[in-house]
This record gives structure tokens, C-alpha cells and sequence, in this order.
């Protein structure tokens, strides 16, 4: 349940929920975020990548968070969609070890990245394949 708890966090953040102003530096350096950047994109993907590897899906699941983050920050809408199509595996992987994983998140990441016209067409295939996946198992169609 915890790691659901955090999971629904993250995923609230990276839908947009409320991050503190500007001036609120000694949250902003408590929560430890990254300014945006291409070495910031670099490290989120390799972070996300080496989690992955070692089996930690809920700290890959955050780093493909901050994959998007910093993609959206360097107007990268094809490695936004990368990004998402990414994260909603994470969770994908994680509702196949844990069936109680709620699949909803991965469903709303996969739309927005279909969404952007901006993603290739490989990344189309592979998300409109998860999406399917993630509709089947939740039951429906919609």
C-alpha cells in the first residue's frame, strides 16, 4: 500500500498537481528538483534505465517522471512521448508482480503520449500496444 501511496504521488506531480512557488527555494531544494537541462535529461534516462535493470521498478517509474519533466522543459514533445510511453511500463511491470497496482496511471500517460503529434511513429506502435494491454486488463474498452 505504501508503494502505491508513493506511486500515486508521482504520478499526481508529473500530471501537473501544484509544486511550490518559485520563492520556496528550501522546499525546492528538500524535494531535490533538478533544473532543466540536457545533462539533467541524460542522467534522468540512465537513471531510469539502470533502475529498471536492477529490478527497482518504483525508482525507474521516478526517474522516467523526471525524464518527462525535463523533456517537457526542453521542448522535446518525441522524448515526452518516450517518456510516458516508459513510466506507464513501469507500472505496467509493476501491476504484473502486484496485481492490486492500480493500471489507471499507465492508461493517462499512454493517452497523453499518443496524444502528441510529435511522437514517431515507433513510439506510436509500442504505446498504442501497452494501451491495449493496460484497457484489457482494466476491462475496458474506453
Amino acid at each position: 500500500m505504501k508503494t502505491l501511496s508513493c506511486l500515486l504521488l508521482i504520478v499526481a506531480v508529473s500530471a501537473g498537481a501544484a509544486l511550490p512557488a518559485p520563492g520556496q527555494e528550501p522546499l525546492r531544494a528538500s524535494l531535490n528538483i533538478q533544473p532543466v537541462s540536457w545533462d539533467g535529461w541524460l542522467a534522468a534516462k540512465a537513471n531510469a534505465e539502470k533502475r529498471d535493470a536492477e529490478g527497482d521498478l518504483v525508482g525507474a517509474l521516478q526517474y522516467y517522471l523526471e525524464y518527462i519533466r525535463q523533456a517537457e522543459g526542453l521542448n522535446s514533445p518525441a522524448r515526452v512521448a518516450w517518456g510516458k510511453n516508459n513510466a506507464a511500463y513501469m507500472i505496467v511491470k509493476m501491476h504484473r508482480m502486484d496485481p492490486t497496482v492500480d493500471l489507471a496511471p499507465a492508461k493517462k500517460l499512454l493517452e497523453e503520449g499518443l496524444a502528441l503529434p510529435e511522437a514517431t511513429e515507433d513510439c506510436r506502435k509500442i504505446m498504442a500496444m501497452n494501451l491495449e494491454h493496460v484497457k484489457a486488463a482494466l476491462g475496458t474498452d474506453r
